[in-house]
């Protein structure tokens, strides 16, 4: 395991100035930590674009932030679905037009705890999809723009990633045998991680000024637990739920890697206090997301499966 603290008191958004001028892309923002991070962004003068399956929601949500912080408040919205690498490569062409400076892409869309195996349009085991994959072909696709703005990828993980299997299924990436929703999850995320932690390793080396970090939400009340999990997990968050941190609490982490100078690359960055809740810090990051054999063979089985080659 590798431990890094940064300041001993943590991390919160009452250490951010302004960041007027500065443009965040924020997947999966009509909820959760997505839209906190969206709120708070916002709250200190960025532009805030919200990449969202939901188009309603998402326009509804454009005018309540235009009650909250005034008509001129730059917020907008582009319609994405990452269970349809389709629809990525769709959001990415809006983007590239519209959005002319990236200087941070939040990755922090996800979906958890599906109780039955579903298979998104282009065959992935749904979890695997839509938290790996799509994110993996957006970031891609998005890379040269952050690249130019000097910005950011940042991996909103999940301390799930130590649970299940704690290694990459290559034979069986779909869990078509013995299909268990919090083994395909962990696996998600660990996937994720491992893509990250290679990503930072190849940006290095070829000297792109652009910054990748991983980080955790901790234990904060959100959606993501909801009907579609087996009945003994949503028994169990129910009862977690009562110790956990508000949505806006689990945002901060996604947040100071998005803006915060000066962070020190293979961090995994969540809440303080027992790694749940509280001001943000590094914390334990355990070896098998830094495996490098794992990391260039899943991430030559994503460029595969994605049919897209990074530029880096």
């Amino acid at each position: 395991m590798r431990t890094t603290h940064l300041n001993p008191m943590g991390w919160t958004p009452e250490q951010l100035g302004s960041v007027s001028g500065r443009t965040y892309l924020i997947t999966g923002a009509t909820a959760g930590t997505g839209l906190e991070a969206a709120r708070t962004l916002l709250s200190k003068g960025a532009q805030v674009i919200m990449l969202n399956r939901n188009a309603a929601k998402s326009h509804a949500l454009i005018d309540g932030f235009h009650q909250e912080f005034g008509r001129d408040a730059a917020i907008d919205f582009v319609e994405l679905d990452l269970a349809r690498l389709q629809s990525v490569r769709e959001a990415a062409t809006e983007i590239l037009k519209r959005v002319p400076k990236i200087d941070a892409l939040i990755c922090n869309a996800g979906i958890a705890q599906v109780a039955r195996q579903q298979l998104t349009e282009d065959g992935f085991e749904s979890q695997l999809g839509v938290n790996h994959f799509g994110h993996f072909l957006l970031s891609g696709l998005l890379y040269d723009r952050i690249a130019s703005s000097s910005g950011r990828i940042v991996v909103v993980a999940s301390n799930g990633y130590r649970m299940g299997l704690k290694r990459i299924q290559f034979e069986d990436l779909n869990f078509d045998k013995n299909y268990n929703s919090w083994k395909v999850y962990s696996q998600s995320k660990l996937a994720q991680m491992i893509c990250a932690y290679e990503l930072q390793r190849r940006v290095s080396a070829a000297g792109h000024n652009v910054e990748v970090h991983v980080c955790h939400p901790g234990a904060s009340r959100t959606d993501l637990i909801n009907n579609a999990a087996p009945l003994m997990t949503r028994l169990a968050w129910s009862l977690l739920s009562r110790f956990a941190q508000s949505a806006e609490q689990g945002a901060w982490s996604q947040i100071m890697c998005a803006t915060q100078d000066g962070l020190p690359p293979e961090q995994y960055y969540g809440p303080k206090k027992a790694q749940m809740v509280g001001p943000v810090t590094a914390g334990p990051l355990e070896n098998i997301a830094l495996d490098r054999d794992v990391a260039a063979k899943l991430w030559a089985l994503s460029e595969e499966k994605t049919s897209f080659k990074w530029p880096v």
